[in-house]
């Protein structure tokens, strides 16, 4: 089992930055669309999982020795009502560009990237555990 860390951090009450121990950020911010400098939490997510599966589906394609000449996921999650707003589907569109894939492979490459290979799909359903702790200034 391996494990993996990222801390999130502070910059004013509607924005924050995550960093991981390699120091690669990520920005994240809670205001509205107009405002939007950067993706808030339930993006992140989406992106996430279109990300996952991304690098799953074309790394089967390029086993496959197909052509890319483009791809990518369209991923559009529906919300509840209320608090919390989780996401009650998310659906994902997948499109490739390729002279020489077919529509049986890609949608196998699709199922197997989504169902068996993404992590992120994965731990949709996974058990989140929690801890607090309340630091003094120092």
């Amino acid at each position: 089992m391996s494990k993996r860390n990222i801390t999130v951090h502070m910059k004013t009450e509607k924005e924050y930055f995550a960093v991981n121990p390699q120091g690669n950020r990520v920005e994240i911010d809670m205001y509205n669309a107009e405002e939007k400098k950067a993706q808030s939490p339930m993006d992140l997510l989406l992106s996430a999982l279109g990300g996952c599966s991304a690098v799953d589906a074309v790394l089967m394609m390029k086993k496959k020795r197909r052509t890319i000449d483009d791809f990518f996921i369209e991923v559009e999650g529906t919300r509840a009502e209320g608090t919390p707003a989780y996401y009650t589907h998310i659906e994902m569109k997948f499109v490739l560009v390729s002279p020489d894939a077919t529509e049986e492979e890609f949608a196998k490459v699709v199922a197997l990237s989504v169902d068996k290979y993404c992590s992120v799909a994965s731990s949709l359903k996974s058990e989140i555990g929690y801890t607090s702790e309340v630091r003094r200034p120092a």
